[in-house]
């Protein structure tokens, strides 16, 4: 059997672990200003703002929170008059004659209509001048279309994470305010680790990923949180396989055990994804790695694989610039195999850019085009294991990142081993070095994936028809295609500097969009197995073929132009790539090692500046 390693050595013949490889970089800051605020108009005023007035013929039901600004400083009998609407006071804000609401969004236009309301504008995020990274990965992939438009939040549907175990901390509980009930979301565990049952994180990176998927955000929400961390569907159930050790390491075999429970398990607990945030280097062809049959096999009993591509896109050992370094088992054709991309603090998506670590395909051995799609996956604040071995900087998160209170309580778990800053004589500045016992962040292509999955999460809840091809298409498809034509990065420790083309082997089918994808209605109604490139030596050029049986092709509604863009193609052919195609300042000895044995990652003599812990704690800039 081959073992699953921790991921101090990149290239070890028997190495699978978290798929956290990738260059070290200097932990960096980047600071996130949002400024928010509001103007009316001369004559007659409209009372909504824009980003409100889209949301108020949102589903029944729906609260949002507001700012309701009055004619004069409000007195209990406005308050009575919002609450009468449904509304409920969260905040009294006389300095600006308004106050701070949960309100339904059908109580929107009765609000703007009443004469004593100014204006009405959403409590929006807002950060200073702390050296902070918030994180915005909900809000890059449009999740909270979903959630408020949509009324998604995957309620009743089940993910199987197949990582370090889960530990059932308080944002992975559900919660009814109304007669204050509650209870675990872990609904199921078992461990396959050998010589233990222990079910829990002994290593920080599970629940981390389950968070991403499925934190409610309990321990960041209320009025004196300035941000709130949501996993993308904060109400899905976990089924908790544990297949990693307290150092990150597992076996094949540990993962395919995993995989056939889940398979097993699909119709007790509505299993629809199995998230592998995992994966090892590719040593034969997909149709040979018992990995690759195992997702495979999950894939034909209905279930959507989501893998992590890997963090090797830094790797030029081979002299192909990162190219051709997808890991098992996200080198399968059926997998949705997801690549990192940063959200550079802010919750738009223009200036995010692809992390350069994040691998490249195609595949070794198989030419398979990968990455299939990417996903916000840098410097992820999200659900903390107490205890686990990956706490501690440049992983804390402080609570002066999302708390403006000195009182606020946020523990989740007991964490004793992360309460190691001291306290001053100044409450305040007791409360910026305060570190949440509730958040972590993490970066890579593992924490990339859980971000599709809790997207494939939504679709099956707003269709449980759907088949894996038809998630994975639509997912694809809709997903962005606007990229710049290359952007780079300096590594701060080494001096460094790696450039990114935005081609089909980096960025696969485009940036996920979660809103676009609620609202398509296209149906495959073939296999979305992703195609593979094949290379023609007279031309040195590769092309996309898709193969027989496939959904992508000619046809109007899954065109290859429509699924990946037009920007990843030639002048309008099917070449992908050659001497018309940016390969970077590659060598042609590293472009014939792609196209050739397909083993580029070779060995660890020039990778000094490497290890996996690296990005996994600290990210990128």
């Amino acid at each position: 059997m081959r073992r699953f390693e921790r991921e101090k050595k990149l290239i070890n013949p028997l190495i699978f672990s978290a798929a956290t490889w990738g260059a070290r970089v200097l932990v960096t800051i980047v600071i996130c200003l949002l400024a928010a605020g509001a103007s009316i108009a001369d004559g007659k005023k409209h009372k909504l703002s824009k980003d409100l007035d889209a949301q108020k013929g949102g589903s029944k039901g729906l609260t949002v929170d507001v700012i309701v600004q009055f004619n004069q400083a409000p007195t209990d009998a406005q308050h009575s008059k919002v609450e009468g609407k449904g509304g409920l006071l969260r905040k009294k804000l006389d300095v600006i004659k308004g106050a701070h609401y949960s309100v339904p969004v059908e109580s929107l236009p009765g609000l703007a209509d009443d004469p004593d309301v100014a204006y009405i504008s959403p409590n929006r995020p807002l950060s200073g001048t702390s050296t902070s990274t918030l994180d915005f990965t909900p809000e890059s992939v449009n999740a909270q279309v979903a959630w408020q438009q949509w009324r998604l939040d995957g309620t009743g549907v089940g993910v199987a994470v197949i990582d370090s175990g889960v530990t059932a901390v308080g944002d992975l509980y559900w919660w009814i305010p109304s007669n204050q009930t509650y209870g675990s979301r872990v609904v199921y565990s078992q461990s396959f680790v050998p010589g233990t049952t222990d079910t829990s994180d002994q290593y920080g990176h599970g629940t981390h990923v389950a968070g991403i998927i499925a934190g409610a955000g309990w321990f960041s929400t209320g009025s004196n949180f300035t941000h709130t961390f949501k996993g993308i569907a904060p109400n899905a159930n976990i089924i908790n396989l544990r297949v990693l050790d307290q150092n990150g390491a597992g076996t094949d075999s540990s993962v395919i055990a995993a995989i056939q429970t889940a398979i097993s398990l699909k119709s007790t607990y509505n299993i629809r994804v199995i998230n592998l945030s995992l994966g090892r280097q590719v040593y034969e062809s997909y149709t040979l790695d018992p990995l690759c049959q195992a997702v495979e096999a999950a894939w034909n009993a209905g279930i959507v694989v989501v893998v992590a591509a890997g963090n090797q896109g830094r790797n030029d050992s081979a002299g192909t610039e990162g190219y051709g370094t997808i890991a098992v088992p996200g080198n399968d054709p059926y997998a949705i195999t997801v690549g990192a991309m940063k959200t550079a603090g802010t919750p738009t998506r223009s200036d995010d850019t692809i992390a350069s670590y994040s691998s490249k395909g195609p595949t070794a051995y198989d030419y398979v085009v990968k990455p299939d799609i990417v996903a916000p996956g840098n410097q992820v604040i999200s659900t903390l294991a107490p205890n686990a071995p990956l706490l501690g900087s440049p992983t804390d998160v402080f609570l002066s990142e999302y708390s403006n209170s000195t009182t606020t309580s946020t523990s989740s778990g007991g964490n004793t081993k992360n309460n190691k800053k001291n306290s001053t004589s100044s409450p305040y500045t007791a409360a910026l070095n305060a570190i949440s016992t509730s958040y972590m962040r993490l970066s890579g292509t593992s924490m990339a994936t859980p971000v599709v999955s809790g997207a494939a999460v939504l679709l099956f809840q707003q269709n449980p028809n759907l088949t894996p091809d038809q998630v994975k298409a639509r997912l694809m498809k809709t997903a962005s295609k606007n990229f710049p034509a290359y952007s780079a990065v300096t590594d701060p420790a080494t001096g460094i500097t790696y450039t990114d083309y935005y081609d089909i082997f980096t960025i696969g089918a485009g940036y996920l969009d979660i809103a676009a994808a609620l609202s398509s209605n296209d149906l495959a109604d073939a296999s979305a197995v992703s195609p593979a490139a094949v290379f023609d030596p007279s031309t040195q050029s590769a092309y996309l073929v898709t193969g027989q049986g496939v959904v992508w092709g000619d046809s109007s509604a899954w065109a290859t132009s429509l699924v990946w863009g037009t920007n990843v193609f030639v002048n309008g052919t099917a070449v992908l790539w050659g001497s018309s195609v940016c390969w970077g300042t590659s060598s042609s000895d590293g472009f014939s090692v792609v196209w050739g044995t397909g083993v580029v990652w070779g060995d660890t003599s020039n990778q000094a500046t490497s290890t996996a812990l690296s990005i996994l704690v600290g990210g990128e800039k």
